[in-house]
């Protein structure tokens, strides 16, 4: 029988996928390509559902973030507070994502998917029928959290594989 818990994983395991498909072999250059002026370059929308990822399973799981507690804050150098995951960026700070390489993305990319896989199978179905925001009507669930990172992770590693396929063969 497969469990709650296990197609979760599944969902996150997709997400990893098309992520190291998107990611590897990326320059700085292709990196910053934006579809459109004003769009957001690649590595915003790889690092933002990567941080959205930490940030959420960590608040669920009561525990720190990766981007802080594996030293990624500090190696990526952004301009922003160490709690900034992206969320309501304007383009000007989404310009300030510069400098980081495919590789930084993708090693902090698998230390929060390891670090989400590891939280996830540990949850019983009693875990994820517990309500962690009741701000909304109805209340939103554990499971029904990390359905919506998953959702909000596939669309953006889908945005940036779209802006990848217009550079061709990079």
């Amino acid at each position: 029988m497969t469990t709650s818990s296990e197609i979760i994983c599944d969902g996150f395991d997709r997400v990893r996928g098309t992520f190291d498909t998107v990611a590897t072999g990326l320059t700085e250059e292709h990196l910053q390509f934006t579809p459109a002026p004003d769009a957001n370059p690649i590595v915003w929308l790889l690092w933002h559902l990567t941080r959205v990822q930490d940030d959420h399973v960590a608040d669920a799981a009561g525990s720190e973030q990766v981007w802080t507690t594996q030293g990624f804050a500090d190696s990526f150098k952004l301009p922003f507070a160490d709690v900034a995951t992206g969320y309501g960026m304007d383009a000007a700070q989404v310009s300030l994502v510069t400098g980081v390489t495919a590789d930084q993305l993708l090693d902090y990319h698998h230390a929060v998917h390891e670090r989400t896989v590891e939280y996830v199978r540990s949850l019983s179905e009693a875990d994820l029928d517990r309500v962690v925001d009741t701000r909304w009507n109805p209340p939103v669930t554990l499971a029904s959290r990390l359905v919506s990172v998953i959702a909000d992770d596939l669309q953006h590693v889908g945005q940036a594989a779209y802006a990848k396929g217009l550079l061709g063969s990079a």
